[in-house]
């Protein structure tokens, strides 16, 4: 369907707009009127303003509506796959052994390294349309896995190029700080350099960047070579995030939000101390339940400083053909609910308000209101709280992208 004016009636909707009510404030037996690609009126169907009356009518049938879901963190483009490492990992390895081994993110970096850009599209469309079918519209994706400028270019090329080819909007994070190429062996400081210095200021001047990652580990970089790489993030205009926290505490969530950064990431190890610098800085708490799920991790992250400092926590697939080779967020959802303890309304709000906080997008996304645009999810549920509740059953009805119906 192209845009049009048209009203959504007969539906249950989930706002997601509101802090001090569960799911952002719920109205039953609801109407949204969608002008082109933007949201001009919500309320009951009762009220509907006579203008409003005369556009086209889609009953959905007491369906519920919630914002398109949004994946604020994945790295859905890619070369090869490490199904050989998941079983080192069940015969005893652990994901630090791996990567120390020569195995894990370099092992992805070599099989990237070799995929032209349209190699890398069609290795990344299914993954992709695996998550548009659960309704979401929004969807980060980080480089990171070519660790030199023409491999780190084709992956953003092609996370561009995705954006083209399917009914989603894309955002591009270079994460050339993920790991210490093999040219550069024993030389983490020299690349650093290399990364904030060239490659970056390349990368964001063909406007391939949307915003810049690193991470922040014993096996990668420390909070002080993350640093570098965020300075010249700023001195471009760039917004910054991290992995912070997912093995170790380092305290690079603390000194992202120093450097005021969208989100930091993972946070398994995170002190009260770093929840206290991220609710400061407005740093949003993106968790990784796959991550901590495939790795068989034991260290939850800080849940309750988080709510006590009301802290935005975001949720995420971390999609990647390593530690989480995942791509439903309705499951991850549940997980974060059995794994993480959250509440379905959490959940929820880590797919789409709180998501979109993190990816800087929560005046265009993310919550249902007027003057968003339209992107949408409808469900053929009775309550919110079965999106996190079922395990492996998809109950997407539609989905809106842009004012567009898409059956």
């Amino acid at each position: 369907m192209s845009k049009t004016n048209y009203l959504l009636i007969n539906t249950q909707i989930a706002l997601m707009d509101l802090p001090d009510q569960r799911y952002g404030g719920l109205i039953e037996d609801g109407a949204i009127a969608v002008q082109n690609d933007q949201i001009v009126w919500i309320g009951q169907s009762a009220d509907v303003p006579a203008p409003f009356n005369t556009w086209r009518q889609h009953d959905l049938q007491g369906a519920l509506v919630t914002p398109g879901l949004i994946d604020c963190h994945t790295h859905l483009v890619y070369g090869g796959n490490r199904a050989n490492e998941f079983e080192m990992r069940l015969e005893g390895a652990s994901y630090e052994e791996v990567a120390r081994a020569g195995g894990g993110i370099l092992s992805t970096v070599t099989a990237t390294r070799a995929a032209t850009v349209d190699q890398l599209v069609a290795m990344a469309l299914p993954r992709l349309d695996a998550l548009l079918a659960e309704g979401v519209t929004t969807i980060e994706i980080k480089s990171g896995y070519g660790l030199d400028l023409t491999s780190e270019r084709n992956m953003l090329l092609a996370a561009k190029k995705l954006a083209t080819l399917r009914p989603i909007n894309i955002k591009t994070t270079f994460l050339g700080a993920h790991a210490t190429p093999p040219e550069f062996k024993d030389r983490a400081d020299d690349y650093i350099q290399h990364v904030a210095n060239q490659m970056l200021p390349a990368l964001a001047q063909e406007g391939l960047v949307d915003a810049v990652d690193g991470f922040c580990e014993g096996i990668a970089f420390s909070p002080d070579q993350m640093r570098v790489v965020f300075d010249a993030a700023q001195k471009l205009g760039l917004p910054v995030k991290l992995h912070a926290e997912q093995l170790s505490n380092l305290g690079g969530a603390a000194m992202a939000a120093s450097c005021g950064a969208l989100s930091a990431d993972h946070l398994e190890y995170l002190d009260e101390t770093g929840v206290k610098a991220m609710a400061k800085a407005g740093t949003v708490a993106v968790l990784l339940p796959g991550a901590f799920y495939t790795l068989r991790e034991t260290q939850m992250p800080p849940i309750a400083h988080l709510r006590t400092h009301q802290v935005p926590i975001a949720v995420a697939t971390d999609s990647n053909p390593g530690s989480s080779p995942l791509t439903s967020l309705l499951l991850t959802m549940n997980m974060a609910a059995t794994l993480f303890r959250m509440t379905p309304d959490e959940a929820l709000r880590g797919v789409t308000i709180n998501a979109a906080k993190a990816l800087g997008l929560a005046d265009q996304t993310g919550s249902i209101a007027v003057g968003k645009r339209a992107d949408l999810a409808v469900w053929d549920v009775k309550s919110p709280a079965e999106l996190t509740y079922r395990i492996g059953f998809n109950s997407l009805k539609l989905s809106i992208f842009g004012g567009i119906i898409r059956d």
